[in-house]
């Protein structure tokens, strides 16, 4: 069904009048919510039309080198970088195979396959295709995109019993909802419902395996099951060959959760069940399920709600996000705290904290093997590793772990149930990454940690010679001192003129911005003499939970000022000037984009909103947006005083010189409302205000399905930004990237 089209604007009380096109600043009036629609026939044909004309002017920009057309030229560069057949694939180790997800230009949706770790280890390792999701969709007439697997450990693992039955994710286009089907790895096939198998309709929900005949089910069950976010409700054991809809239940939440997720660890004699109810972002409940009675009865851990838990064999692990006042000590916010699981169940916590922050330290990570804790901490947003053992008397002792690395660094365990082996990942803004094991197994005993083996690494994919990355930090109204990366070329000459620089951020959700492989960016970017920057602003989790709770609800303003005195910072340097520089974000870093254009239109030449939250009156009754209350407010109470203060569909006004602005999301994006993105064009463009908008039909929340899509989309973005900053864009194509 359409939604028909609403009055006009001067029929509607408090609206604007006939030429701007605005909604009422107190939020009762939207001239535009008709393209909330999201496939509504007069939305869809607004967003062809948009998409049409942003393509017809994009597409005849030409490359100031070779006389071809840009987005044509970048498009084909970016996509040779996705589809490289020499990327590193991920792994993941079960039983006696590495399993891996694999996409390139033969493979647009990808290939699911296996290998062994010695052929993994040679320069052309044999895979075994297990599910050819091309072929697939070729079969059964479908859209399906990869969204992952979970396998059942076999009970005879030990003995060499291989692995065989998988729940395999399938999303329509990339929308978060998709289907659980289980599959058979020994016969390479779906099991049919009608045979018995497992299958969970589409749904933003999960199935993870308990054992051979049972699983947990989150989904959806039918009217008020689901939460006002769209998530599960509820937490159910469904058993082979019964209905999904008699599944036992066993947890429902309440309906202003934002959703139930259980699970089921599988470690030999360490076997538990988890449910975990999520209230809000870094707001959970978990319980501890105790199927031997009947009804299971839940456990619940008596910790903060803010706190995040986990366990590992005996092993109970707490991560505080406030300070965290237990038996006789006080575990600061941000610390990593250990004890024994039972004994804290008990009342007698016993808890050793492994690490607590400082003013320019934070946790980045945590990785457990069968019996070390190796913990990547950030110190002013650089990378360092230390390993947690305890020795024969149990007895806690730390160590510095490979501190030779240089750049950013990941770890993940090989096979944390039997082994002390890890992957560890090297990658820099400059730096192609390289993929290395080590083996922590002489640690406890007191021997060093043995030497890392380079597995794989990429090659350049982009002139690097002449660039330098440095750090700079940036004072913020209130004087807080705000860490970013610069990438710029050294050799510029002040005959170039201004740099074109891109500003890209996020700050939100305690998600940190770290150094990474910069790939399309320098190929469409540093490549052609641009500079890059990126900013840790507050909101993120660079500096650990203060500095994602410096930003919250009321505190929102300081991610943008922290934002914009970046790139205050940039102009005052004589980095670039206003016409160069441009900002990039997408989905809370597109609300951080959004307020750049409303908040500070006169520090940008360009901007670049990406699947964005704008509207925030609305933004909680649009698909998932409930969740994201803890981090912005409910705009249906007087939260909505300040958050109007914070949204940018509401701060557009008449007579303001506004930049240019890109705005791209995707009609499949069932988190973040492309809704958001078109009323706000639609509300520019009312104003006479420089816009274009280009909407991918298929992608999700990460806007492509496809490498194809994501090229597509990267290259119209970086011909928008070449052809509105203008500057000296040069091909360094010959110089042997």
């Amino acid at each position: 069904m359409t939604a028909p089209r609403p009055a006009t604007p001067s029929q509607q009380p408090g609206a604007q009048q006939p030429g701007a096109q605005l909604p009422a600043a107190d939020g009762s009036a939207d001239p535009h919510q008709w393209l909330e629609d999201v496939t509504g026939e007069d939305a869809l044909a607004w967003v062809r039309e948009r998409n049409a004309r942003a393509e017809a002017e994009l597409d005849t920009v030409k490359d100031p080198v070779t006389g071809e057309p840009l987005a044509a030229l970048l498009g084909e560069e970016i996509r040779e970088i996705l589809d490289a057949k020499d990327k590193i694939p991920g792994v993941t180790l079960r039983g006696e195979h590495l399993y891996n997800f694999w996409t390139d230009a033969e493979h647009e949706r990808g290939l699911w396959r296996r290998t062994t770790m010695d052929s993994y280890r040679s320069e052309d390792p044999q895979w075994e295709i297990l599910l050819d999701v091309d072929a697939l969709n070729a079969a059964e007439g479908e859209d399906w995109v990869w969204h992952g697997a979970r396998l059942l450990r076999p009970e005879g693992l030990e003995d060499g019993e291989p692995y065989r039955h998988a729940l395999i994710d399938l999303s329509h286009g990339g929308s978060d909802a998709d289907v659980t089907r289980e599959f058979d790895l020994e016969t390479l096939q779906f099991v049919a419902p009608e045979d018995g198998g497992f299958l969970r309709p589409e749904a933003k929900g999960s199935l993870h395996w308990i054992d051979r005949d049972t699983v947990w089910a989150t989904t959806d069950f039918g009217e008020g099951t689901m939460t006002t976010s769209g998530y599960a409700r509820q937490a159910r054991i469904w058993r082979r060959g019964t209905a999904l809809l008699d599944a036992e239940l066993v947890f429902e939440g309440a309906e202003d959760d934002m959703g139930i997720f259980a699970l089921h660890d599988s470690t030999p004699g360490w076997e538990r069940d988890w449910i975990v109810q999520n209230h809000a972002f870094y707001d959970a409940t978990l319980h501890l399920v105790d199927r031997s009675q009947q009804p299971p009865a839940l456990t619940t851990l008596e910790i903060p709600r803010d706190m995040e838990a986990t366990a590992h064999r005996d092993l109970a692990i707490f991560l505080p996000r406030s300070d965290w006042e237990v038996g006789d000590g006080i575990h600061p916010a941000g610390s990593l705290v250990v004890g024994d699981l039972d004994a804290f169940l008990a009342g007698e916590p016993g808890l050793t904290t492994l690490f607590e922050p400082t003013e320019t330290t934070s946790l980045a990570g945590m990785t457990i093997t069968r019996t070390t804790v190796v913990l990547t901490i950030l110190e002013d947003v650089v990378h360092r590793l230390e390993v947690h053992v305890r020795d024969e008397h149990g007895t806690w002792v730390r160590e510095d772990l490979h501190p030779e690395l240089q750049g950013s660094i990941g770890v993940a365990a090989v096979d944390a149930d039997r082994s002390d082996e890890i992957w560890v990942t090297v990658t820099g803004f400059v730096d192609p990454t390289a993929l290395m094991l080590g083996d922590l197994a002489d640690v406890p005993g007191g021997g060093a940690p043995g030497e890392l083996t380079v597995i794989k690494s990429t090659p350049a994919r982009f002139a690097a010679d002449g660039l330098e990355v440095t750090q700079h930090f940036a004072t913020s109204d209130d004087g807080t001192r705000i860490p970013y990366f610069e990438i710029a070329r050294v050799d510029r000459a002040e005959s170039d003129g201004p740099a074109p620089t891109l500003l890209y951020g996020y700050g939100g959700f305690e998600i940190s911005l770290t150094p990474s492989y910069l790939g399309a960016i320098g190929k469409a970017w540093l490549e052609r003499g641009g500079t890059y920057v990126l900013a840790n602003i507050r909101g993120g989790g660079e500096y650990g939970p203060r500095w994602h709770q410096a930003a919250l609800k009321e505190n929102r303003h300081r991610a943008y000022e922290d934002f914009s005195s970046v790139a205050k910072d940039l102009l005052e340097r004589g980095v670039t000037d206003r016409e160069h520089l441009a900002v990039r974000g997408g989905s809370n870093g597109g609300l951080l984009t959004g307020n750049m254009v409303t908040r500070y239109p006169e520090l940008f030449g360009a901007v670049i909103i990406q699947v964005p939250l704008l509207d925030m009156k609305r933004y909680s009754h649009l698909l998932a947006g409930a969740s994201w209350m803890a981090e912005y407010g409910d705009p249906d109470t007087e939260d909505w005083e300040y958050i109007r203060t914070f949204s940018p569909y509401h701060l557009l006004r008449e007579d303001v010189d506004y930049p240019p602005t890109f705005l791209l999301t995707s009609t499949r994006d069932d988190r973040v409302h492309p809704g958001h993105a078109r009323k706000f064009a639609a509300a520019m463009e009312s104003l006479g205000a420089p816009v274009q908008a280009w909407e991918n039909i298929e992608g999700g929340h990460g806007g492509a399905a496809t490498n194809a899509q994501s090229a597509r989309m990267n290259a119209l973005m970086y011909t928008f930004l070449w052809s509105t900053l203008g500057g000296r864009p040069e091909s360094r194509r010959d110089e042997g990237a």
